[in-house]
């Protein structure tokens, strides 16, 4: 009787689900160790591609499968973004991998569609960094982007770009992916107010960013930042992306904008909107503090960083506690908005091109 459920069960499956393949290939993002690609064909053009709409390229991607067995998908490739793609601002700009479900079929990379490729901009060490980020708003939020960082490995003998051609790069999880992981769906309405998302979500974020030193977002203007909802007609919930100018991660082309009247991307400066008294802060700095060890356990436990750096972001996230638990340090910092004399109601639109 047991047997006969099982193949009943096995054939409702079938029918429901198609043929079922009982060796599944992993998940992209199911893994935190490094994973090696190698990216092979006409590179030094994708690469020269950096000015009005880019045009794709084909490309091979290969990786050594759990078999041992080298996994060989072909592809096409576009460059993106606009900061990071402008000519002689990054050694490498960043990506946009596009496959093709026929040829992804039983691979890691089997339920991908477009994915984003993060490459170095000036040195793979600042790729690290912000991959940490990722991983540190990953503890704090389900509704976050999911990454893999990647070693990269260019084939391409007429390649002539400065430095390494191996190194590291980070993939990044697609939106509508993330949002369905949240049974939810993405959400393209334009200029939506940060008073009009989800309050939650939205300060969640907002003292995440402030935590991080990044002031590089604004939600009118859609820079560096996501909406999901549950359907159209809801409050949506904002998901950030895009940490490279953050303070954390220090990298050396990042450089507040001008309006902030900051010198450094160090300086702290919170972006949220006046909320006109700190009750509403009392659980997101709850939700902060119980999360505390967790989020330093992203640094402490990483080998992939020198220790210097380790070291002084500790200290960096030392002093973010500091913020949240001094009621009158938290109230100058997170009120900031609030006056009138100040930079906190400025919106960054950006170039908000990715």
């Amino acid at each position: 009787m047991l047997a006969c459920s099982i193949r009943k069960v096995a054939l409702l499956a079938t029918l429901v689900l198609g043929p079922l393949t009982w060796a599944q290939s992993p998940e992209l993002f199911d893994s935190d160790e490094v994973f090696t690609i190698t990216l092979s064909g006409n590179l030094t053009e994708l690469l020269k591609d950096r000015s009005g709409d880019p045009a794709y390229y084909p490309l091979t991607l290969s990786y050594t499968g759990p078999d041992s067995s080298v996994v060989t998908i072909p592809l096409r490739a576009r460059t993106r973004g606009n900061f990071r793609r402008a000519k002689g601002t990054c050694v490498y700009p960043p990506l946009l991998l596009n496959f093709s479900k026929e040829t992804v079929r039983n691979t890691i990379f089997q339920h991908q569609d477009k994915l984003k490729l993060v490459m170095p901009c000036q040195g793979d060490k600042y790729v690290v960094r912000e991959y940490l980020v990722y991983k540190l708003y990953n503890e704090i939020s389900p509704k976050s982007f999911r990454a893999r960082l990647v070693r990269i490995i260019l084939e391409d003998e007429n390649l002539k770009a400065k430095g390494s051609k191996s190194f590291y790069g980070i993939l990044l999880e697609e939106e509508d992916q993330m949002a369905n992981r949240n049974n939810m769906v993405s959400i393209d309405r334009k200029l939506v107010r940060p008073e009009q998302t989800q309050l939650n979500d939205f300060m969640t974020m907002a003292v995440f960013e402030y935590m991080i030193g990044n002031t590089d977002w604004s939600v009118q203007y859609r820079q560096n930042v996501k909406l999901i909802a549950e359907d159209t007609l809801v409050r949506p919930c904002t998901v950030p992306y895009d940490f490279d100018h953050a303070g954390i991660v220090d990298a050396p082309y990042a450089k507040p904008a001008v309006e902030l009247e900051l010198s450094s991307v160090r300086i702290r400066r919170y972006r949220g909107f006046c909320m006109g008294g700190m009750n509403p802060f009392e659980s997101i700095f709850t939700r902060f503090n119980e999360l505390n060890r967790s989020l330093y356990a992203v640094y402490e436990t990483n080998s992939l960083i020198d220790e210097a750096y380790r070291k002084s972001t500790l200290k960096y996230l030392d002093d973010f506690y500091k913020t949240i638990n001094d009621p009158k340090r938290a109230k100058e910092e997170f009120l900031y908005p609030c006056r009138r004399d100040g930079t906190g109601n400025v919106v960054i639109k950006g170039l908000n091109k990715d």
